[in-house]
């Protein structure tokens, strides 16, 4: 993380003063069950009361968990041709949804410790729900996998701000079928807060579940929190077709609802919700009788208008509570963003941040939400909250913030290795006259592309597991060598240039984007370019083109972008080249997450360019030193660049394979003989990187980023 952001992290940007016990306040919430007079507060009759004392608040603060939240999860489909009948929805997006989920992730995201509890098929859909809160950091002991249900699924699509189309798949779906054995008090015990939603309470088990969980939180003195996540559709209110609706009159989920209130230290709900919960459509009035039952915070939900915080006593106006106004932000899809205001306001409320703040908190990611079409996927990271509230403007079309943008893809993206030593494997040339076909020798270019498949093979011998090690495949690589290297978990990359390119050209130039969507979503996209910052003002504008283009369609798809920027031959270098080359890629706001550069001879080349990576994106995994001479040429250029902090790693080409192409087409050796001297010949690169380098200079993964 950059030092700037780093301090307004660390700092909160918060003038109150606190004394702190690890970190957090160590106060009673500022909620009591009494008011300032010694008097019990309204609606604490009946509630359990946490003990009291220094040692229950100690408690609570030492805690290895801020957050546990329980209930439904699913898969979100979202239809990416905006303005369409979901009956014409062509394409999807998919991203794990679900409320409680959402909470968790979003949390998460801002750098709170959640956990999640609910239940996931035994299936590619309940795989990736658990893949994907793992890689947001999300505790998912409590996830457990049900293998007689499926995940649940959610299609969607957005029509316009006020109307989206929305279907539940949730028939007997896993996480409905959760009960009071999958709460693990012990997990429960560990949170500083624990959050319960309303839609599970309209099922019996699922009740019964949430009910356990609240019973041990209140023993550990942990906060409770309900948001009370109305969906019609979910109480059986409605029909298949009304995924949509956001209000309907019910008895039956009121009394549910009402049963839980009093053990609540934070309700969350819109107007509509809030209203349900008290059976009474009038906000203020739905507010008192709410009151009445419990001393929790009372947060009412407005969208686009903010929100309204009720402490204490209801006043006789809600302009006489606290109003926190929200922003004018253009509207993508509001699905989603209820949540991310409540992961916001949880930032501050588990911190014990005055409510105006958690309040400010809670708007801004709810705006954020709102501007993007997924719900957990696009919400926002620390980084982001801060830049959005300290930037000193609030754009309203925040799609378009450019800024944004770059600070959420390199936030909240798949975290891959921190550094990476790859083997470029190109398609060798048809060399020497090919054996006669028979069962044991395959034809020609059979053959050569299965050099391919060996060279894959060598590197995972060489990887062992070790993470960062890869490959880098050219783009008419065959789906044998992908499937490998994913099976041996390697760094995969991909050319997308025709080979020498110059302008440069796309290996499926009709369709970049199409091209891309059709890779496996780990594969990054190499793109080497042979690019000089003084070539012709004609030829460097058609190159500056294909490259906006890329980059921009790397984006779109979640796709890591690797630029290798080849000066060398196209034209007089001087020291500060590839330095110069990189600062005017930036001017035009492409930003690869890896730039590949040509061996510096000088370590003050090195350095230049560090100096323009560091003034221009921080937030960069480095460069890899593109080592395309001979192996016995390398030693020297791998010594230089891993003296270098900036370089990450290498991508060893040349003659590693080339040698030992010969010999393969012609049918002179084995597949096991050629896949272990392309495996030694790699070996060699890898240990001479790893003599030379300090291992002080590898930052652990996903650190600075």
């Amino acid at each position: 993380m950059p030092a700037t952001i780093r301090r307004q992290v660390g700092a909160g940007k918060c003038p109150q003063a606190l004394n702190t016990v690890g970190g957090y306040g160590i106060w009673e919430p500022q909620v009591s069950p009494h008011d300032a007079a010694g008097a019990p507060h309204p609606g604490a009759a009946g509630r359990r009361v946490p003990p009291a004392g220094f040692a229950a608040i100690l408690a609570r603060v030492s805690t290895p968990l801020d957050l546990v939240a329980i209930g439904r999860v699913s898969v979100d489909l979202y239809g990416q041709q905006l303005g369409s009948r979901l009956e014409d929805i062509a394409t999807f997006a998919k991203g794990v949804g679900g409320c409680p989920a959402n909470v968790a992730i979003g949390a998460a995201r801002l750098g709170l410790k959640a956990a999640l509890i609910t239940r996931v098929g035994d299936e590619p859909m309940g795989r990736f729900v658990r893949e994907q809160l793992e890689r947001e950091g999300v505790d998912t002991r409590g996830v457990q996998v049900d293998r007689e249900r499926l995940t649940p699924l959610v299609l969607l699509s957005v029509r316009d701000r006020e109307t989206f189309p929305l279907i539940f798949y949730r028939e007997n779906c896993a996480d409905s079928a959760l009960s009071g054995a999958d709460i693990d008090p012990e997990l429960i015990a560990s949170a500083r807060a624990l959050l319960v939603t309303g839609t599970h309470f309209s099922m019996a088990a699922g009740s019964q579940a949430q009910r356990k969980a609240i019973d041990v939180a209140r023993s550990h003195a942990a906060r409770v929190v309900l948001d009370v996540d109305y969906r019609p559709n979910l109480w059986g209110i409605g029909g298949h077709g009304a995924g949509a609706s956001r209000y309907a009159r019910s008895p039956r989920v009121t009394e549910a609802l009402s049963a839980v209130l009093a053990d609540c230290d934070l309700i969350v709900g819109t107007e509509e919700e809030l209203q349900v919960a008290a059976g009474v459509e009038d906000t203020l009035a739905a507010v008192r009788h709410i009151r009445d039952r419990s001393p929790a915070v009372i947060v009412c939900k407005r969208g686009a208008h903010g929100c309204v915080v009720f402490e204490g006593r209801t006043p006789k106006r809600i302009e006489d509570a606290l109003v926190v106004p929200g922003m004018d932000i253009e509207i993508c899809n509001v699905l989603g963003a209820g949540d991310a205001f409540l992961a916001g306001y949880l930032l501050g409320y588990l911190r014990d941040e005055p409510h105006e703040k958690s309040a400010r908190y809670g708007n801004a990611c709810g705006a954020l939400a709102v501007s993007r079409l997924l719900c957990s996927s696009e919400f926002p990271s620390r980084a982001e909250l801060e830049h959005f509230l300290y930037s000193g403007g609030e754009p309203r079309a925040l799609r378009a913030d450019r800024q944004l943008s770059h600070l959420h893809w390199v936030t909240t993206q798949r975290r891959g290795p921190g550094s990476v030593w790859a083997l470029a494997i190109a398609a060798p040339a048809q060399t020497g006259a090919a054996p006669p076909i028979d069962e044991e020798t395959p034809p020609g270019a059979e053959r050569r592309s299965r050099l391919e498949l060996l060279a894959v093979e060598a590197t995972a011998q060489v990887a062992a597991g070790r993470p960062g090690c890869g490959v880098l495949l050219e783009g008419t690589a065959g789906p044998a060598a992908l499937r490998r290297g994913q099976d041996a978990s390697l760094w995969l990359a991909r050319q997308v240039a025709r080979p020498l390119s110059r302008p440069l050209e796309f290996a499926d130039a009709a369709s970049l984007a199409v091209h891309l969507t059709e890779w496996p979503t780990g594969v990054t996209a190499a793109c080497r370019c042979q690019y000089h910052p003084q070539d012709p003002r004609e030829l460097r504008e058609v190159q500056e083109r294909n490259l906006l283009r890329l980059a921009a369609a790397c984006r779109a798809q979640g796709r890591e972008l690797l630029l290798e920027i080849s000066s060398g031959g196209a034209g007089a270098l001087q020291a500060d080249t590839d330095a110069r080359a990189l600062s005017r890629l930036y001017e035009l706001g492409i930003r690869p997450d890896w730039w590949a550069l040509e061996p510096q001879l000088r370590d003050r080349s090195w350095e230049s360019c560090a100096r323009v990576i560091g003034a221009s994106d921080p937030y960069c995994r480095g460069i890899l030193v593109a080592l395309r001479v001979p192996l016995g040429q390398q030693a020297p250029l791998v010594a230089t660049a891993a003296a270098s902090p900036v370089v990450r790693g290498f991508i060893a080409g040349g003659s590693i394979i080339d040698e030992v192409a010969p010999a393969w087409l012609s049918g002179q050796k084995s597949a096991e003989s050629v896949a272990a001297e392309i495996a030694e010949r790699f070996r060699t690169v890898v240990e001479a990187w790893s003599a030379n380098r300090d291992p002080r200079l590898d930052r652990p993964d996903g650190e600075g980023r």
